[in-house]
Formats: C-alpha cells, structure tokens, sequence
C-alpha cells in the first residue's frame, strides 16, 4: 500500500449536511468533564468549553466530539441527569456562537443523553458501547445520525481482564462485524456507520502494535474509519521502551507528537477520521500528508 494512497470514498450525511471523508477530517476533543484522565476539568464551564471548541475550529477541526462522562477505568459513574446537564448547555451554546458547518458528536453510551443532545443540535453518536445499553440501537434507528460503533470487551471496568485474542486483528474485525449485523436488523441504516477499532480498550502493548500497523485489514469491512489513540497509555508505553531517558516518563498532554505520528499511520491505512486533543499539531501533519497524496496522486 502507498504511503499516500487516497483515502476510500465514503460519505456521511446527517440533518441537511454532509460529511466527505474521501479527505481526511480532524476530530477535536471537548471534554466537559471534571475527570478525564488528560484535561478534566479543563472545559466544564460553558464559556471556556466554547472558547476551546472555538480554538479548535480555526486550528482545522472540522468535528467536535464532546463527552460529558469519563471512559477511563475506575471512572466516577455519572448520573444521567448530570451528564445532560455537562453536555446540553455546551451544545446550545457552540451552535449559537459556532458556524453551523461544524459537526458536533456527542461521546455517550446513554440514549437519553444522546436524545437531549440531538434535539439541542447535534450530528453524530460516538458510542464506545457499541451502542449495547438498552434502547441504544432503537434510538440510533429513530434519529437516523450517523453512530461510531467502537471495538470494546466488557465495560471499562473489566475491559483489561478481557484483552485476550488470537490474532487481534481478525479477532475485532470479525466483533465489529457481529455487532454491525445487530444493530442493522434493529433498523440503523449501514451508510451511517462509522468503526472504530477501539485503541486503549481491552488491548495491551502487543495488541496495539499489531493493530496499529495492520489497520488497513480493516477497509475490507467496507466502512469509514475513525481513529482515536490521543494520549493514551499505549503512547506512554511506546515512549518508556524508546530508551531515551528524556522521554521515558510522560504526562499525558506530552504524548502529542507521537499521538500525531499514529494518527498519520492511520490515515494511510484509511482511516478518514483522526480524533485528537492537539488538533493543531495533527493538523500541520495532515496538510503535509494532504499534499504529498496529491502530488502522487493528481
């Protein structure tokens, strides 16, 4: 495979727009949450989760993923009526300050969540549950949006007891395949589908290499691809064993560049989607990757 084949041409469409991931889309992470484990507590407020998404448009973000309830193990649980009160005012606030041109999902497993935000203004489900929690599904069918359907075992609380696999990759994509096949008999129309492999969910080290380096395994599923890796353990693991002493130890917010070097190895595996905190940094290597591919490919 070329380094800089195009990307499949995909197209996803919700209300009136619609989304062409034949070229690559950067998703910016809006964490309106007091917990996450890189920036919680960074965003909750209305006003500075709408300066952040405001950033994060004019760096090249063309999705805002918002989420209102931490994944990370031993997270606190969240009620559903706190998580719609994280996630609705944010919602209302950037479509009145935001072009309506920018995409907005929303990371939740709760349908009632997802029902508050739709009817407040957003486009996309991103549901790392696959939407498994009772009335998902019917509810995903209802709204007709787009949903992400991520790769996961077990909750976050168990997902590590569960990273057992004999070939990773056939493994999650014959997983994501049953679970496309569940959700589209309940009624979710197939080109409103969105995979994503799961990265830092019930996958360790050799999992995640294997994974990250066959990705394009994938494409043969027949739909477009999100990837989300950004500041992940995986990344810290990577950088502990590179032997260099000066960056053996890393915060999360200083895992950018190598989280930006995956996202690259990502989108030449076709994934049209790359979710990230640092959109700027994934930005400028985006633009190159834009460029080279159509320098090979006029």
């Amino acid at each position: 495979m070329s380094l800089f084949q195009p990307l499949p041409s995909y197209k996803i469409s919700s209300r009136d727009k619609t989304l062409d991931l034949s070229q690559p889309h950067i998703m910016g992470i809006l964490n309106v949450t007091p917990d996450s484990f890189s920036d919680g507590g960074q965003f909750n407020a209305v006003d500075k989760a709408v300066a952040h998404c405001q950033q994060m448009i004019k760096e090249g973000a063309t999705i805002i993923d918002i989420g209102g309830e931490s994944t990370r193990p031993n997270a606190n649980v969240v009620s559903t009526d706190e998580e719609i009160e994280r996630v609705v005012p944010v919602i209302q606030a950037i479509r009145l300050q935001c072009s309506d041109s920018t995409w907005l999902s929303i990371d939740t497993s709760n349908p009632e969540v997802m029902k508050a935000a739709f009817d407040a203004g957003a486009d996309i489900w991103n549901d790392v549950r696959a939407l498994k929690r009772e009335g998902a599904a019917v509810l995903a069918a209802e709204l007709d949006i787009p949903i992400m359907l991520m790769h996961m075992r077990g909750e976050p609380t168990t997902m590590n007891n569960l990273a057992q696999y004999d070939d990773v990759i056939s493994d999650v994509r014959a997983e994501l395949l049953s679970r496309i096949d569940e959700v589209t008999k309940i009624g979710v129309k197939r080109e409103k589908i969105i995979i994503d492999p799961g990265f830092g969910f019930a996958k360790n080290y050799e999992h995640h290499c294997a994974l990250l380096s066959q990705l394009g395994r994938l494409q043969s599923l027949g739909f477009p691809m999100m990837f989300g890796i950004s500041r992940k353990r995986f990344l810290a693991e990577v950088l502990s064993k590179s032997g260099v002493e000066a960056v053996a130890t890393t915060k999360a917010q200083e895992r950018d560049v190598v989280g930006t070097a995956a996202g690259i190895f990502a989108l030449q595996q076709g994934a049209g989607i790359i979710r990230t905190h640092n959109v700027a940094m994934m930005q400028q290597a985006v633009a190159l990757w834009c460029q080279l591919s159509a320098h090979n490919y006029p």
